[in-house]
């Protein structure tokens, strides 16, 4: 009976999200999405179990059901880290999605990335028009008009704007306000034909903003078991550990999983942080067959999240 408490306790704290949506709520919502670093604490709890087994046998149901935990929680990752056959038809399209951080990032470095890869679609979070009116001048001429989703006497942390190729002409342009907190756009039409492109940012599960994580998180069904094709970038504060990311999104496909790179970090307070212990919380989901080229992760000065750029690849 112990160790079936112990290893309920385990579980608990290791794979919430496959117990009756513990996820769903504080801590384990914040404590899922450092899942890679909590198995490693359950793999040095089993070496140590294994290492009192030698001298004491009655532990071995403790070290089994450690065992099966442990393996539980891997299952879950291993589809992130093997990639899929790369797609070699269907027409080519790039998205770039990164958060500025309340419009402090160097907004020279992001014109200069937009630059050289020349996406079809940026996707920016905390980028209202303090941060567009910078970053404009310096992309119209490679081609690119922007549209933000909230007006100019608001702050950037509370926007999301697009950034457009001018090749997609002149595509259509919603400003979705059912978020708790960061209006999305959503980009149809034009040279997008029947696909939509939506820029989208979700509150953080911090304490306190937990429902409304879970409510900005299951807007995303709209698109992903919609009728039409659709392409979703953004900050989504979620990582594909968490249950209401994977249940939201059923019928999409995650870029950086398809390439095998579904456990890169993308967020962390410090540079170094994040490089050891950021979660994947910045996302290019998309449905309808659209599947992954390329998946890469790009720095950017003044900000704790890195750019996310996948190349796509349009079924015809």
């Amino acid at each position: 009976m112990a160790a079936v408490v112990f290893t309920a306790l385990v579980a608990v704290f290791t794979v919430p999200d496959l117990l009756f949506g513990l996820d769903e709520r504080s801590p384990f919502a914040q404590l899922v999405s450092f899942r890679p670093w909590v198995l490693a604490g359950v793999v040095a709890l089993l070496v140590l179990l294994l290492v009192v087994m030698v001298f004491e046998r009655r532990v071995l149901p403790f070290v089994a059901g450690v065992l099966v935990v442990l393996l539980v929680g891997c299952g879950v990752m291993l589809p992130r880290v093997v990639p899929d056959p790369v797609p070699t038809t269907g027409t080519p399209f790039t998205v770039l999605a990164f958060n500025t951080l309340e419009g402090g990032s160097d907004v020279q470095q992001l014109a200069a990335l937009i630059d050289q890869q020349r996406p079809d679609v940026v996707a920016l979070s905390e980028a209202g028009v303090p941060y567009s009116d910078k970053l404009a001048p310096l992309v119209a001429p490679l081609g690119y008009h922007l549209h933000t989703s909230i007006g100019p006497r608001r702050r950037d942390v509370g926007g999301v704007t697009a950034v457009v190729s001018d090749r997609l002409g002149d595509v259509h342009v919603r400003i979705g306000n059912e978020t708790s907190s960061f209006p999305y756009v959503e980009l149809s039409g034009a040279g997008l034909g029947g696909m939509r492109v939506v820029a989208f940012h979700s509150v953080a599960p911090v304490p306190g903003s937990v429902p409304e994580w879970r409510s900005d998180l299951a807007l995303l069904k709209q698109w992903c078991a919609g009728p039409t094709p659709a392409i979703v970038a953004g900050d989504f504060n979620a990582t594909l550990d968490h249950s209401v990311l994977r249940n939201a999104i059923s019928g999409c496909e995650d870029a950086a999983a398809q390439r095998g790179a579904g456990l890169v970090p993308t967020w962390g307070p410090t540079p170094r942080s994040r490089d050891l212990l950021g979660p994947q919380i910045d996302h290019v989901i998309a449905n309808d067959g659209i599947a992954a080229e390329t998946f890469e992760v790009h720095d950017i000065a003044g900000s704790d999240h890195r750019a996310i750029l996948t190349r796509l690849r349009l079924p015809h």
